[in-house]
C-alpha cells in the first residue's frame, strides 16, 4: 500500500510517498479503503510540528485526517459497521493517515455514507462542516433572521459556514481576499467585503455573530463588528482567543472536534442539496504532495482540495 508520510517535522520537503503495511484493526477500530481524502491546513501544521508536544517524535508518521471510503475490516467490539459499508469521517488526530490507499480509524469517528452522496463530496465534509456548525450553532447560537459576519469565507471552513448560515436563514456578510472576489457571485450573500480594505464604519455593531475563520480579525475588530448582545467566535487556538473566551461573554472559542451526530446532520443536508462545499482542485495520490505543497504556499481557491485514490 502507498501513503504520504514524513520522517521528521518540517516543511513540504519532508513529505514522501512510501509503501507501508496496514495492521489488522484492533479493538474498536475499522480498516477503510480510502476513496477520497480532503486536505486541511491542520494536516501540514501537524507535519510542521505545530502540536509536537502532543504528537510526539515517533516516525515515520502518516498525514491526513478527513476521508470517505469503504470498510475492509472491523476490529473486536465494533458494531454497526461491516465489510463493504461506505463511510466517511476522520482518523484520530494523534494517528493521522487518510492520505493513503488504506487507513485505520476508530468506529466513533465515522458514519455511513448515503449512496447518493459521492465519495468526493463526502470527503470534504468532516472537519470544515463540523467546525462551522460548532462555531455558528453551538458557539454563536445563530438563529433565523440574525446577521452573521464570516471572515475568511473563501476557505473550506468559510464555505461551510456560509452553508450552515444559509440553512439557518441568517443574513450573511462575508470577507475574502481579492483573488476570491471573482468566484463569489453565486454565493448568495447580503454583502461581500475585500479583506485588504478597512472595515466600513457603517458596520459598527451590526452583527449578532462574528465568525473569524481566518484568524486575521483583532479583538478590536470583533468588538467593533459585534452587537452588544452578540458574540464573536474564534477557532484559532491562540492564547488571546482562549483568554477572551474565558473572561468575556461576547467572545467564544470553539474547537472543531468531530461529532458524529453533527456530521450526520450535515450529511443529511448535503444529501438533500442544502449543504455544498465547492471542490476546487483534485489530484491522485501520486501527485498529492505537489498539491499539498502548493496549498501550503498559499495558492488556494474557494472551497476544498481533495486527493482521489485511483
Amino acid at each position: 500500500m502507498l501513503r504520504i508520510e514524513y520522517d521528521r517535522y518540517g516543511g513540504p520537503e519532508v513529505m514522501r510517498l512510501e509503501t507501508y503495511e496496514l495492521p489488522a484493526p484492533g479493538k474498536g477500530e475499522i480498516a477503510v479503503r480510502v476513496k477520497a481524502a480532503s486536505i486541511n491546513p491542520l494536516d501540514w501544521k501537524l507535519r510542521q510540528g505545530f502540536m509536537k508536544l502532543m504528537m510526539g517524535r515517533r516516525f515515520p508518521r502518516a498525514m491526513g485526517m478527513d476521508f470517505a471510503g469503504v470498510v475492509e475490516a472491523v476490529g473486536p467490539g465494533v458494531t454497526g459497521f461491516a465489510y463493504g459499508d461506505e463511510v466517511l469521517g476522520q482518523v484520530p488526530m494523534t494517528k493521522p493517515g487518510s492520505f493513503a490507499e488504506t487507513a485505520i480509524t476508530t468506529s466513533n469517528l465515522v458514519i455511513k455514507k448515503p449512496a447518493s452522496l459521492a465519495f468526493l463530496a463526502a470527503a470534504a465534509l468532516p472537519t470544515v462542516g463540523v467546525t462551522a456548525w460548532r462555531a455558528l450553532i453551538d458557539g454563536g447560537k445563530l438563529k433565523t433572521g440574525q446577521s452573521v459576519f464570516i471572515n475568511g469565507a473563501a476557505g473550506g471552513v468559510g464555505q461551510a459556514a456560509i452553508a450552515v448560515a444559509k440553512t439557518v436563514g441568517a443574513v450573511i456578510t462575508a470577507r475574502v481576499g481579492p483573488s476570491s472576489l471573482a468566484h463569489s457571485a453565486e454565493w448568495g450573500l447580503a454583502r461581500l467585503l475585500d479583506y485588504t480594505q478597512p472595515l466600513p464604519d457603517k458596520l459598527k455593531g451590526s452583527f449578532d455573530v462574528v465568525f473569524d475563520c481566518h484568524g486575521s480579525l483583532t479583538s478590536k475588530d470583533e468588538d467593533f463588528l459585534t452587537k452588544r448582545s452578540g458574540v464573536a467566535v474564534d477557532i484559532d487556538p491562540t492564547v488571546g482567543n482562549l483568554i477572551r473566551s474565558l473572561i468575556s461573554p461576547r467572545h467564544s472559542f470553539v474547537r472543531g472536534v468531530l461529532s458524529t451526530p453533527i456530521l450526520q446532520k450535515i450529511v443529511e443536508l448535503a444529501t438533500a442539496g442544502q449543504f455544498t462545499i465547492p471542490i476546487n482542485r483534485t489530484a491522485p495520490l501520486a501527485e498529492a504532495i505537489a498539491l499539498i505543497s502548493d496549498l501550503e504556499a498559499g495558492n488556494r481557491l474557494p472551497g476544498k482540495s481533495v486527493i482521489v485514490m485511483e
